[in-house]
Formats: structure tokens, C-alpha cells, sequence
């Protein structure tokens, strides 16, 4: 391995020459030597906290990270940001502040690496929306970096010979399962003393939720566009392999400064063209419909919703995963992980095998090194797919015509067309207690405004509310919209992302009691029997948006600044308004 020339790398302004002095003398107050002041600093940050388990362990495994920068001749500087972990801020207003974090999360790691003048990024993260920041930041600086997931959560599972429903006994269970569990209590088809056995075994150790929610949906894109290494994010977060994963990351940082390979030579169009055949494909979570878009932003790639999920349409759907399948994160590991599916992939020409990866080689070349393939359990060769289009699609009509989005991975396709009557919520709490009251009939449609990213503010999750309906029994005999978004553990015909929102006079605004509303996952339709005539005249009578209580502080600024849903509802101009490089200052 070389040593480093500093005198073109951005911490030169904080280390070299006498007027360096005075910084110097900070870092040898921290401890540091002459020798690892003069090597290349790299920012190893994390989202560690003390909020939920997909973020407790991401310390450790960060020290692992900083040993392989340090054995390849760099300076590692750990550094923190926040997390809002949605499993625990979901069914209520602190709900508000998920998506926004995704936003701060990459704010805070630019303003460090800023400020700091740190010559590349290793960033650690483990729950929703904290991956995608920590990779829009790194597309956003466009530095050297490698990106590693934390790992999932072990599967839980009930005691032998507890008392817990059938359908709850001798089977992995995750948080999903406890959601749902929610509504079979409200249901009466489960005492709460079953209920308190199951939340306390659901989820037995440190890791992001274990399905193919959205965390782990992420972190197969971080594999799939290039950012992570490759079979870095299957291994389960307590398992030891994770750190000898986040250790190599640290060598391939040096390796890829070295080579003078940044975010943007690895994160081109077609690397996100790859990132979206992998959600498709494995069933993952609609919110990549979200941080896909919003990831390309960063990069001045125009990749919107419908880009995405015209990719979803024609990719097959043979990964069988929870919410939708049988499987979770652990057992996908365990069948070989993302290199199995990117493999099957491009034995179907789905795949840009010359895109750039972490390691400094192509991704053709990195999937030649593994040769396992699909086991016909939970990776099915492409050629006999659960599904021959993908697990996630794109619906338009009049009621969304920027699109809008729903998960039909694991439904059948007698589901995959729904007709009914609209029953209007202003707001997500409206909806669940209506689910807890059973003031609903079978066959209606739930009509979920106002959770936007403007005009929730905040683009809510749903998957309360989704959760208790599927515990209920009532998961297929209804059907719900929203301009909110979907936990990727939502289950059920249930269509989120709906735009333009509620508070930007989108035609969900305007649905009344009653309204006819189709929604056709084979066709892509979402539309409303309304014809354009009284379309407009309703917009001539409509008040405008609702008045929100966040009138100040985070959210306001998030509601003020965010933008289109389908363009990734991003905060700022990207990386097509820019008019310098970080790394050229």
C-alpha cells in the first residue's frame, strides 16, 4: 500500500504547513502523531445512539472500520449523527420528524466533513431513513467513500410451550409480527397477556428490523449501486463477521483515494438502474421510491419515481422475503446473500455489469469472484419467479398524477384490482381509530391526506394503522391511499406516495365521501370517478391545505423547503445547481 500525497487532498488546509500550526496543536492534543496528522483523515461516522436496536451496535463495529483505515495508512476521525428510528416513533407525531431526519442526516455528515476538511467517508448506518442520508451525503460531496449497513436483527421467536396464538408459535417472528399482534388484541382473538409474551421475545438482539423493510431494503441498494462492498449488509448485527466487513471497508476507502474513485464515478444512472432491479426483484420496501430519487438528486441525475418504477414493472419479482414471503435478511445471508440475486440478475441481461464499485472494480468482475447460486427456497432462479413483473409498482391516474406507489409482493393477483367507496381521514389518527372502532365496511376505501411532506408535514408512515387492519382480518377486504408513505413492513393493498399532496392541491384534496376510486396494480391505474369538469369545480371551492400546529423550528423549515414527492421530496437545488466540488476547493 502507498503512502499518501496530501497536497491535493482537502485536510491539507487543516494539517500542512506552519500556519497549520495552531490546528496541529489540537490534534496532538487528542493524542495523534506527527505520522497520523500527515496522513490522509477520514471521516468514519456513524448513527449510533440509544434509540433502538439498528443503531446500538454501529459504535463497535465503527472501531473495526477505523482499524482498516489505520492499517492502510489513513487517519480515521469518528464522528456522529442523528437517527430517527421509525419503529419507534410510529402510530404518532413523532412520526413527523422520520423522513426530515433523512435530510439532516446528510446536512450534519456535509457540514463535518466541511468543516473538518476530511479526505473521505466511511459511514455506518442502521435503520430507514439513515441509510439513504448517509449515501446522499456521500453522492452529495462526492468524496471517496464506502458505506456499511449495521446489520439486521435475529428473528424471534415464542418459547416452547408459551401460550401464544397458533399462528404465533414455532415461527421467526419480527416487529411486523408485533404491529399486527395489535390488532388481534383489539380484535379479541388475542388476551394481552399473550401479547406481552410476544414483545418480549419479537426481537432478540441489536440489528435493524428483518424483513425486507425498509432498512435492509437499503442496504441491498448500497450493494447493488456500488457504495457498499459486496455481501457487506447480510450478516445479522451481532454476528462477527459484520466486523471483519466493516474493517475491509476502512482498506477500500484508502484503496479508492489512492485511485482518485469518488460517490459520483460509482453512483451513475445506470448504477441506480441496477440499485432498482434489486428492490424490485427482492420485494423491498416502497420508500426506494422515495430515497432512489432522492439519492440521484444529490448527484444531478434525474431519476424520478416513474424512472423507478419503470424499472419495477419489468423486473421479476424472485426473492421471497417478508412482508410479502416467508423469509428475513438472516436467511437471505445465509443463501448467499446479494451476490446470489445480482448474479441471477444478469444471467437475465437485467443488469450494468461495468458500473464501479467500492472496491476499485467493476461489478461484473466482483459478482465472477461468487458463485453460489439461487437455492430455489428463498432466492428462486430467475427463470420461475414468484412474480414475472416486480414486487413494488407504480400506479398514475387522475387522483395521482405524478404517480404514486404500492408493494404487491406476496399478493395474488385476484387483489391486485380493488373498487370502492372513499372513506376520507383528514389525518392519520382519524384512520386508526376508525380501525380500532370498526367504523368501517368491508370494500372501503381509505382515503389517508394531509401526511405529505409538506403538509403533514413530515410524510408519516402507516403502518399502525395497516398493521391493525391486517390483525383484524381486514387486510384484503380493504384498501387504502394516502399521500403519506408505507412502512416497508405494510402489507395489503395499500397506495402511498400519492401526488402531487394534499397541501399542494393535489386531486386527493378534493375526494369527497363516497367517491368511486380504482386501483389497479396490473394496469397502474389509480383514478376516481370524478370527471375533469367537476374536477375543477371542486377546485374552485377547495379551502386550501389545512392549517398544521408546526408553525416553527424543524418541521416548519422541512415543510417550507421540501419538494415534489416524486422528485424524492428533497430539500435543496442538488448536484445539477452546483458551482464547485468540495474535494477541488
Amino acid at each position: 500500500m502507498t503512502k499518501f500525497d496530501k497536497s491535493k487532498l482537502p485536510s491539507r488546509h487543516v494539517t500542512e504547513g506552519p500556519s497549520r500550526a495552531p490546528h496541529r496543536s489540537y490534534y496532538y492534543a487528542m493524542g495523534m502523531t506527527e505520522t497520523e496528522i500527515h496522513q490522509p483523515l477520514i471521516g468514519v461516522a456513524t448513527c449510533w445512539n440509544e434509540a433502538a436496536p439498528c443503531n446500538i451496535s454501529l459504535n463497535r463495529q465503527a472501531q473495526s472500520a477505523k482499524m482498516g483505515v489505520k492499517a492502510a495508512f489513513g487517519t480515521p476521525r469518528e464522528f456522529t449523527t442523528i437517527t430517527v428510528t421509525d419503529g419507534l416513533a410510529m402510530g404518532h407525531e413523532g412520526m413527523r420528524s422520520s423522513l426530515a431526519s433523512r435530510e439532516a442526516i446528510a446536512d450534519t455528515v456535509e457540514l463535518t466533513m466541511r468543516g473538518h476538511c476530511y479526505d473521505a467517508l466511511v459511514g455506518l448506518a442502521g435503520c430507514d431513513k439513515s441509510l439513504p442520508g448517509m449515501m446522499m451525503a456521500m453522492i452529495r460531496l462526492n468524496v471517496p467513500s464506502v458505506f456499511v449497513y449495521g446489520g439486521s436483527i435475529l428473528p424471534g421467536r415464542a418459547p416452547e410451550g408459551a401460550k401464544v396464538p397458533a399462528e404465533y408459535a414455532d415461527r421467526d417472528l419480527t416487529v411486523q409480527d408485533m404491529f399486527e399482534a395489535v390488532g388481534h388484541q383489539q380484535n379479541g382473538t388475542m388476551t394481552e397477556a399473550e401479547l406481552e409474551i410476544l414483545e418480549r421475545v419479537a426481537c432478540p438482539s441489536a440489528g435493524a428490523c428483518g424483513g425486507q423493510f425498509t432498512a435492509n431494503t437499503m442496504a441491498c441498494v448500497s450493494e447493488a449501486i456500488g457504495l457498499a462492498l459486496l455481501n457487506s449488509s447480510g450478516a445479522p448485527a451481532p454476528f462477527e463477521s459484520r466486523d471483519e466487513y466493516s474493517k475491509a471497508s476502512g482498506i477500500a476507502v484508502m484503496n479508492l483515494i489512492e485511485k482518485n474513485i469518488r460517490a459520483r464515478d460509482i453512483c451513475t444512472r445506470e448504477a441506480f438502474e441496477n440499485a432498482a432491479r434489486v428492490v424490485a426483484c427482492t420485494g423491498g420496501s416502497t420508500n426506494a421510491g422515495l430515497h432512489l430519487p432522492a439519492m440521484a438528486h444529490e448527484a444531478g441525475i434525474d431519476f424520478f419515481l416513474e424512472d423507478v418504477c419503470d424499472i419495477f414493472r419489468d423486473t421479476p419479482y424472485f426473492v421471497d422475503l417478508k412482508p410479502g414471503g416467508q423469509y428475513v435478511a438472516k436467511d437471505l445471508y445465509e443463501a448467499g446473500g446479494v451476490p446470489v440475486v445480482l448474479n441471477e440478475l444478469r444471467r437475465a441481461g437485467l443488469l450494468h455489469e461495468d458500473c464501479m464499485t467500492a472496491t476499485g472494480y467493476s461489478l461484473g468482475e466482483e459478482l465472477d469472484k461468487h458463485t453460489l447460486k439461487a437455492d430455489g427456497r428463498v432466492v428462486y432462479p430467475i427463470e420461475t419467479p414468484l412474480t414475472k413483473t416486480g414486487g413494488v409498482v407504480g400506479l398514475k391516474g387522475n387522483l395521482a398524477p405524478e404517480g404514486a406507489i404500492v408493494k404487491v409482493a406476496g399478493m395474488e393477483a385476484q387483489h391486485q384490482r380493488f373498487v370502492g367507496p372513499a372513506r376520507i381521514f383528514e389525518c392519520e389518527q382519524d384512520a386508526f381509530e376508525a380501525v380500532q372502532n370498526r367504523t368501517y365496511n368491508e370494500g372501503d376505501v381509505f382515503v389517508i391526506r394531509n401526511e405529505g411532506p409538506a403538509g403533514g408535514p413530515g410524510m408519516r408512515e402507516m403502518l399502525a394503522t395497516t398493521a391493525a387492519l391486517s390483525g383484524q382480518g381486514m387486510g384484503k377486504k380493504v384498501a387504502l391511499i394516502t399521500d403519506g408513505r408505507f412502512s416497508g413492513a405494510t402489507r395489503g393493498f395499500c397506495v402511498g406516495h400519492v401526488g402531487p399532496e394534499a397541501a399542494h392541491g393535489g386531486p386527493i384534496a378534493l375526494l369527497q365521501e363516497g367517491d368511486l376510486i380504482t386501483l389497479d396494480a396490473v394496469k397502474g391505474e389509480l383514478s376516481v370517478n370524478i370527471s375533469d369538469e367537476d374536477m375543477a369545480e371542486r377546485r374552485t371551492n377547495w379551502k386550501g391545505p389545512r392549517e398544521t400546529i408546526y408553525a416553527s423550528g424543524a418541521l416548519w423549515k422541512y415543510a417550507n423547503q421540501v419538494g415534489e414527492i416524486y422528485k424524492g421530496a428533497v430539500t435543496h437545488p442538488g448536484g445539477k445547481a452546483e458551482k464547485h466540488e468540495y474535494w477541488d476547493l
